[in-house]
């Protein structure tokens, strides 16, 4: 399976992550997703490349950001 293949895959998931064991295995499989398809851009420049990796990193950022929490208020 390429890159590509598998970066489509992971967007076309369903986003419904039960546990928080969930949402950091999500987390690290699209952070390393993210980093080959940076090292395919570097060699090849590809514009879909980049725009893969925005889409995907707007996906972490919204795992990271529920996997944070929402801050206590003293």
């Amino acid at each position: 399976m390429t890159l590509v293949q598998k970066a489509t895959e992971f967007e076309n998931r369903k986003f419904k992550f039960i546990t928080t064991s969930d949402r950091i295995i999500a987390s690290r499989e699209v952070k390393a997703l993210i980093l080959e398809i940076n090292e395919e851009y570097k060699k090849s420049k590809d514009a879909n490349l980049m725009e893969i990796m925005k889409r995907l990193t707007v996906i972490k950022q919204r795992i990271e950001k529920r996997l944070k929490g929402v801050p206590l208020t003293a």
